[in-house]
């Protein structure tokens, strides 16, 4: 019996799109493309307006990559934005510790 190719293969994930790419794949890509816009956005002399938006759009897109960076590209969109979540949180505790800190560890050294 033939394999129907728009049937998933019992390893595969149903929740792919019809292009065959899952979503953590294609955000991915998305990210890659938005810090190129960020950075050619800071890049261009023409209007600060776009340099400031270009600064926050790399910024906010660093922090995405960066936990975006450990999800596996086969990840659905269901669980891609779970260690989304879960990724954002621990930076956010990481920081909120580092200003925490930063005071106290200051004062050992004098």
């Amino acid at each position: 019996m033939a394999h129907n190719p728009l049937e998933p293969t019992p390893g595969q994930s149903t929740s792919a799109r019809s292009t065959g790419r899952p979503f953590a794949a294609t955000l991915h890509m998305v990210l890659i493309a938005l810090m190129l816009i960020s950075f050619a956005l800071i890049a261009q002399q023409s209007s600060q307006a776009l340099y400031h938006l270009g600064f926050l759009l790399l910024i906010a897109s660093t922090f995405v990559q960066i936990v975006f960076g450990n999800v596996p590209p086969e990840t659905d969109f269901r669980r891609s934005m779970a260690l989304l979540g879960m990724g954002l949180g621990i930076v956010a505790v990481v920081f909120a510790l580092g200003i925490l800190l930063a005071p106290i560890l200051a004062n050992l050294g004098r």
